[in-house]
């Protein structure tokens, strides 16, 4: 009489072997050995009681481990600034000073001295001098503080005078208009959605103006028949002029010709410029605030200036990032296309040796975070059926790519050389069609 078939439970790994496993013994450093232990016990039991099969019980374990933070991820979506990501990732010197000021440091310390000093002053230096054109700079953390901050110390009680083809919303369902209004101060609308004059701003001053506001329609564009005045002109109002340029573009990129920088709209006569630190800027989230001297000095002062300041860790990354700006959002804005097409054809290569039919196509990939609308960049990517794309994203390292007419596009822009090995073996993990 033969042997009957072998009992799926009988397969189930055993526990020692799943806890020598690299990634579920690294766990137990951090979530001890108890805790690993018993997300292993379930994942067995499940496999047990039919749920799993008995070779997805570790990776069942490794998905259920609790993380202390956002899991790191590859972004091949082909969006450089994708703000589901956390948008600009840190470049490996801004990494560096983030563990080095997670211990104690001299942010308010003048050691020479022994006696308080200004707060996040290398960063400060660091933005001063790379916008020489400001006068003196401040940073809070976000773009969306950097503007409330202004509202709050120059326009409370007052009037606001901003196009109506600027009220755009930020993201996240929050508008500009609410924002604003939120600081007590009150919004003088002027113009059209697409025609705005600067006689229709002129005809809008009087005493109660606190400022006008010149907001960067950052993540859309209205094309046709539009017309806008620029900062330059609305200098001349005699009013201070508040220019919100959104992307944090420091200095003019041949690659964005229609993003403003802060260099530039300074010099047309904006005194106050607002940005965010984290988008082209490369850098951490930070709210990014430069302009003239007595300007950034009230709103340094204000008591709200206290609850929107920044950590010891934003200033450390925002002062590399700043020393040392060949970020990887630069390189990934300028990456040569042929470049990107050989490593795309490297990697097909390879997993076709591993028995794995992919493709090369053209791709099409963008700045994204609100910034460079309409900004197309020639890419190249890895093409591979639709089903790769779930296993791929709920992986370890999770892989994401976007999905188009059926396909899943790995685009490599954004994903730095040294991890296409790991673009690799996540796609070896997904069971083939035989």
């Amino acid at each position: 009489m033969g042997d009957g078939p072998v009992d799926p439970r009988r397969r189930v790994p055993r526990t020692d072997t799943l806890l020598a496993d690299p990634v579920l013994a690294a766990a137990t450093a951090t979530l001890g050995r108890e805790q690993v232990k018993a997300i292993v016990s379930h994942a067995q039991g499940r496999a047990r009681r039919g749920e799993l099969n008995p070779d997805e019980v570790r990776d069942a374990a490794v998905a259920a481990l609790p993380t202390p933070g956002p899991r790191v991820v590859l972004n091949a979506t082909g969006v450089v600034l994708h703000t589901n990501l956390g948008r600009a990732p840190l470049s490996p010197a801004a990494v560096a000073a983030v563990v080095a000021a997670a211990g104690h440091t001299d942010v308010e310390l003048d050691l020479a001295t022994g006696r308080r000093a200004r707060r996040g002053r290398g960063a400060l230096d660091a933005l001063r001098a790379a916008v020489p054109d400001a006068g003196a700079v401040h940073v809070v953390n976000n773009g969306a503080a950097a503007l409330v901050l202004a509202a709050t110390a120059l326009a409370a009680g007052r009037e606001i005078v901003v196009s109506r083809g600027e009220l755009v919303e930020i993201g996240d369902g929050f508008r500009l208009p609410d924002l604003l209004e939120s600081t007590g101060a009150r919004l003088r609308e002027v113009g059209t959605t697409n025609r705005t004059t600067l006689a229709d701003y002129a005809a809008a001053l009087g005493p109660q103006t606190g400022f006008v506001l010149k907001v960067h329609p950052s993540n859309f564009r209205v094309t046709g028949f539009t017309s806008a005045v620029g900062v330059r002109q609305l200098a001349t109002l005699g009013v201070p002029v508040v220019a919100d340029i959104g992307s944090g573009l420091l200095g003019a990129d041949p690659l964005l010709p229609d993003e403003p920088d802060a260099a530039s709209t300074l010099r047309a006569g904006a005194a106050l410029v607002t940005a965010s630190g984290d988008k082209l800027l490369g850098g951490p989230q930070a709210g990014l605030l430069l302009g003239d001297v007595e300007v950034i000095d009230r709103l340094r002062r204000h008591p709200l200036a206290r609850a929107l300041r920044v950590d010891k860790l934003t200033l450390a990354a925002l002062g590399a990032t700043l020393h040392q700006p060949d970020t990887p959002t630069r390189v990934a804005l300028h990456a040569d296309p042929g470049a990107l097409r050989e490593r795309v054809e490297r990697l097909r290569d390879r997993l076709g040796v591993d028995g794995r039919k992919a493709e090369v196509v053209p791709a099409v990939a963008v700045v994204g975070g609100g910034g460079a609308p309409g900004v197309e960049l020639g890419s190249w990517a890895l093409s591979l059926p639709e089903r790769y794309a779930a296993p791929l994203r709920v992986g370890d390292p999770p892989v994401l790519g976007r999905v188009v007419r059926g396909r899943l596009l790995l685009d490599l822009r954004c994903v730095p050389a040294a991890a296409d090995e790991a673009i690799r073996a996540a796609v070896l993990r997904v069971p083939g069609d035989d």
